[in-house]
C-alpha cells in the first residue's frame, strides 16, 4: 500500500523571505545610488562640453531604473544598465579631468610666460644695468653684458642685436624730478659711435628726458626710452628700442607698439 507523504506549506502560497536575493537589490541599488550621484557631478560639470555623453549617461540611468522597479525577473538587465551607466559615467569623469587638467597646464604656462612687473626705480645703478642687459637677451641679443664702471665713457650694455649690428645702451638711473638732459646726451653721442663703434644707440632711464636731450638724440639717431616706455618694453607691451618697426615719437621717446614678430 502506497503511503501518502505530506506535503509541508501549502500549493501556490508566495516564496519565502529570501535574505541573499534581498541583499543583492540592496547592492544594486547601493551601487545605482552611487553610480548616479557620481555621473550627476560630473555631467552637471561637463554636460556644456560634452552634451552627447550627458544625454546617453542620463538615458542609462533611467534604463537601469525602470529595469529595477520592474522586479527580479529583470535583475540582469538592471545590473546591465548600471554597470554600462559607470563606465559611460567613468568616461564622462575622465574627459572632464582631462580638461581641467590641460586648462591649468595652459593657466601654468601663460603664467610662467608673463613678465614679472619689475619696479626698476627702487633698483641701485648696477641693478639697472643688469636689469638691462636681461631685457636684451630676452629680445635676442645673447651676448649682451654689463660694462660700465670707471673709465666706460658711457657704455653701460653692449651686445649684439639679432640682425648684427652692435648694440651699446647707456642706463641713467635717475628720480622723476631728475631728468636727462641735453649735456647727458651730447656725451654719450660723442663716444657711442666713435669709441663704441654703436650701430644702434640707446639710452635708457628711470625718470624722463628734457626738451633739448630729445631733440639732440633725434639729431645724432640715438634713442631714448623713458620710465614709461621701459616698463612697456618689459611687460612685452612694446617693441625693443631697436626693432625696426618701432615708432619714434617726436623728439625721439620710443612709442609703446605690440610687439608683432
Amino acid at each position: 500500500m502506497a503511503i501518502r507523504v505530506r506535503r509541508h506549506g501549502r500549493e501556490g502560497r508566495g516564496h519565502a523571505f529570501d535574505l541573499r536575493r534581498t541583499a543583492f537589490g540592496f547592492t544594486l541599488l547601493a551601487v545605482l545610488v552611487c553610480g548616479a550621484g557620481l555621473t550627476v557631478r560630473a555631467v552637471l560639470r561637463s554636460a556644456e562640453r560634452h552634451p552627447a555623453v550627458a544625454v546617453v549617461v542620463a538615458a542609462l540611468l533611467v534604463a537601469g531604473a525602470a529595469a529595477l522597479l520592474r522586479g527580479r525577473r529583470n535583475r540582469r538587465a538592471a545590473a546591465d544598465a548600471a554597470a554600462a551607466a559607470l563606465e559611460a559615467a567613468y568616461e564622462v569623469v575622465d574627459a572632464a579631468l582631462e580638461e581641467q587638467t590641460a586648462a591649468e597646464t595652459v593657466a601654468a604656462t601663460e603664467e610662467l610666460r608673463r613678465p614679472v612687473p619689475v619696479d626698476y626705480a627702487a633698483l641701485d645703478p648696477y641693478e639697472f644695468e643688469e636689469a638691462v642687459a636681461g631685457l636684451c637677451r630676452r629680445d635676442g641679443c645673447r651676448d649682451a653684458e654689463v660694462v660700465g664702471g670707471a673709465g666706460d665713457l658711457g657704455a653701460d650694455v653692449v651686445a649684439t642685436l639679432p640682425d648684427g649690428r652692435r648694440l651699446v645702451v647707456q642706463c641713467k638711473r635717475y628720480t622723476a624730478d631728475n631728468k636727462v638732459g641735453s649735456q647727458d646726451l651730447q656725451r654719450f653721442g660723442g663716444t657711442c659711435y666713435a669709441v663704441h663703434g654703436a650701430e644702434a644707440a640707446v639710452v635708457v632711464t628711470t625718470g624722463a628726458f628734457t626738451g633739448p636731450a630729445l631733440e639732440y638724440a633725434e639729431q645724432c639717431g640715438i634713442l631714448c626710452v623713458d620710465l614709461d616706455g621701459l616698463t612697456a618694453w618689459s611687460e612685452g607691451s612694446a617693441a625693443p628700442p631697436w626693432h625696426a618697426g618701432a615708432p619714434v615719437e617726436p623728439g625721439g621717446t620710443m612709442a609703446a607698439e605690440p610687439v608683432t614678430g
